[in-house]
Formats: structure tokens, C-alpha cells, sequence
């Protein structure tokens, strides 16, 4: 009828912890409880900076006793560590988790008293007599021995990589259809225009003849050039339709005709 009690002092001493992690800054720590069981904690510590664990990232078990602040927590390292004071299975020698225990004390404060024994161990309490003794005697290969175990068993886990996701092609994908050239003329400058097409009568540049003295108006129409003379001193050599015969000169033009008009001169 007793333990109740304490599993629920327990449970409330947790909860307060939990609000006071919440306001500290717990730097590189991770302290965190199980989401199914708040009694069971996990911790990640970081090797201190200066020690032969510098690097390192070391996974820890806590359990909290349902006596718990009266009684201290139980720890592991579950990452292996070459130290004096943390045996092959992971327990722990640390005055804070015997006698040295006081309700006052906190998980967080274990941790970090924790980080320290990893700074300064202590050979005069070893669970590994053999490191312990090395420690003292060759400092220079212990601190070698411990950052190789770094090394191979407490490198930070990195997130697995992700491929990448193809690109998304619709259904009628681009490559399936064939390509083809379009060839387009390209309009130069030096190019002439081509000539207006206007319907009914227009008239074109001015003609020069190129050796008569008699000149004359050219109006073209619809493909053909007539010129009327000029009315003369007599009156049979002004008019377009005089009995005199017909007679073809070598026109000069002015300016560029179409093909296709044709010029008639009347004299």
C-alpha cells in the first residue's frame, strides 16, 4: 500500500524536472524522457572539449526508481567508452549515484557531474583496476586508447541520406515526340520590296523618251502604257488617232515598271 505513494511522488517529482529542463541551456546534452513510460530517460552526452572523449557522442540509459527523489537513478552507458570508472557493460562508478545521493539533485545535474568524471576520472575507485593503473602510469597510451574507442564506437550518427526523386514527366513525354527544324527566311534590308498588287487604274513612274522631242504623259493601265501627244502647230499631229503610221521609240524610264506592262507609243 505504500509504493503507490511513491510511484505517484515519483511521477510529480518528473514533471518539475521536465518544467526546469525547459529553462536551462543544456548546451550539446540531450535529456529526454521515454513517451511511454516517464520514468525511463534517455541521454546523449557529449565529450568534453580537452579530454580524450573530445568528439564523441555517448548514449545513456536512465532509470528512475519509483522512490525516486529519496533514491538515486540508475545509469548506463550504452555507448562504449575507455574509462577507469565505466565498466565493459556500461555501469558506472560515481559517488553521486551512492552514497553522495541527495534528493536535492537532479538528472540534469547527474548528467553534468557525469561529463566531468569523463574530464577527471577516478583511478582511486576504478571498475577497470587495468585502466585505471595505465591511467597512472602511461597517461600518454590511455588517452591514445580512448580516443580510438572514440573513434570506432562513439561517432555522432549522421541522418540517412535521402535519394533523390525523379523529375515527374507527364504521359506524353517530351522525348516521344519528334523535333523538327522550321526554316524561316529572314527579311533583309538590301532585299527590293515586292511590288504592291492594286486593282484598277494606277499610275506609274514617268517615262523619258530617250530621243524623240515630242514627250508625253504615260498612263498605265491595267498592263499597258499609252502616251498622248502633245497638240502641234497642225492639227493632224496632236491627235492619238491621225492617219500618219505608227512608230515604236526606245522608252527610258525613270524609275522601275513592272513586268508585264507593256508600253505603246502613239505618235
Amino acid at each position: 500500500m505504500s509504493r503507490r505513494p511513491n510511484v505517484d511522488m515519483a511521477t510529480k517529482r518528473i514533471k518539475k524536472e521536465i518544467a526546469d529542463l525547459a529553462k536551462e541551456d543544456l548546451g550539446n546534452i540531450s535529456l529526454t524522457p521515454d513517451e511511454a513510460n516517464i520514468l525511463h530517460w534517455k541521454a546523449i552526452l557529449p565529450g568534453p572539449a580537452g579530454s580524450p572523449y573530445e568528439g564523441g557522442m555517448f548514449d545513456i540509459d536512465i532509470k528512475v526508481p519509483h522512490d525516486y527523489p529519496f533514491s538515486p537513478p540508475s545509469l548506463l552507458f550504452i555507448t562504449k567508452v575507455y574509462h577507469c570508472n565505466v565498466s565493459s557493460n556500461g555501469n558506472i562508478c560515481l559517488d553521486l549515484l551512492k552514497t553522495a545521493w541527495s534528493p536535492a539533485l537532479s538528472l540534469y545535474k547527474v548528467i553534468l557531474s557525469l561529463s566531468s568524471l569523463l574530464t577527471d576520472p577516478n583511478p582511486a575507485d576504478p571498475l577497470v583496476p587495468p585502466i585505471a593503473k595505465e591511467y597512472k602510469l602511461n597517461r600518454k597510451k590511455h588517452d591514445e586508447t580512448a580516443r580510438e574507442w572514440v573513434r570506432k564506437f562513439a561517432q555522432p550518427k549522421q541522418a540517412p541520406k535521402v535519394a533523390p526523386k525523379p523529375p515527374i514527366q507527364s504521359r506524353a513525354s517530351t522525348a516521344s515526340i519528334p523535333r523538327r527544324a522550321i526554316s524561316r527566311p529572314i527579311p533583309s534590308s538590301e532585299s527590293p520590296a515586292p511590288p504592291a498588287q492594286i486593282a484598277g487604274t494606277r499610275r506609274g513612274p514617268p517615262i523619258e523618251l530617250g530621243d524623240s522631242e515630242d514627250e508625253g504623259d504615260i498612263e498605265v493601265v491595267q498592263g499597258s502604257s499609252r502616251v498622248n501627244g502633245h497638240a502641234g502647230s497642225g492639227g493632224g499631229q496632236g491627235g492619238g488617232t491621225g492617219g500618219q503610221g505608227r512608230g515604236v521609240k526606245r522608252a527610258k524610264t525613270s524609275g522601275g515598271g513592272n513586268a508585264g506592262d507593256a508600253i505603246v507609243i502613239d505618235e
